[in-house]
């Protein structure tokens, strides 16, 4: 049983607003990918790591990515949505990955994974029939939106956040598992465990903190500097 990291990076984040996909963008002197990159090659017990681009991705190649080329290898394959980037990756690495095996599919735009969150994530997940996912407990009352507001965008309802998480990456489950439900599940899956929540299974959550953040706006890239300051202090 091995353990491999995928990375899915194919997207354009455009809710950055930026004329730079999001993975590229600039974080502490280094691209924001490479941030997530280097966590996942820290770990020893991960054998390989794959980065899935789009086929015409024109800016990988203006890094030099030292360090890492023997940890790293990039697949062109990247597909229309999160889910047929994936399962294309996951396609793309049958030739060397066994059913059995276990695949940690983690964000681009999640910089600022704490190694021990990572080891946390290996050593619960690994030891569960089905995998799990790094997850936070919700702690904000939520509400949910009117569907047609009279005017501005209005509450209609609070929806009560006992038993509710926030979904982070990496999410590991086995391949084959991980590959069947995808395909079961169609590409508009915006997370590996909803395809695996989908075949009647119940990933693990592992709880991780704040710290693993997911940069989406422009303000998150600000943000997620100060903590890779902090952690790397």
């Amino acid at each position: 049983m091995s353990f491999y990291a995928l990375i899915p990076a194919a997207g354009s984040g455009s809710r950055m607003g930026g004329a730079i996909e999001k993975q590229y963008l600039d974080l502490n002197s280094l691209p924001m990918i490479a941030h997530a990159m280097m966590v996942l090659a820290r770990e020893p017990r991960i054998a390989r790591i794959f980065v899935v681009l789009s086929p015409t991705d024109k800016r990988w190649n203006n890094y030099a990515w030292q360090g890492w080329e023997e940890r790293i290898e990039v697949l062109r394959c990247g597909g229309a949505t999160r889910a047929e980037t994936v399962l294309n990756g996951l396609d793309a690495i049958s030739r060397v990955c066994a059913a059995d095996d276990w695949v940690l599919v983690h964000d681009a735009a999640r910089p600022c994974l704490p190694d021990e969150m990572l080891a946390k994530l290996l050593d619960e997940a690994a030891a569960d029939p089905v995998g799990g996912l790094l997850a936070v407990p919700v702690a904000d009352t939520l509400k949910r939106a009117a569907a047609e507001p009279a005017s501005g965008t209005r509450a209609e309802a609070t929806v009560p956040r006992a038993g509710l998480w926030q979904a982070q990456t990496p999410q590991m489950f086995r391949h084959g598992t991980l590959v069947q439900a995808l395909r079961a599940a169609g590409s508009d899956m915006t997370d590996e465990a909803s395809a695996i929540e989908q075949l009647g299974l119940q990933p693990r959550l592992v709880e991780s903190d704040s710290r693993n953040l997911k940069v989406t706006y422009p303000q998150d890239l600000e943000l997620a500097g100060l903590i890779l300051r902090k952690l790397h202090e």
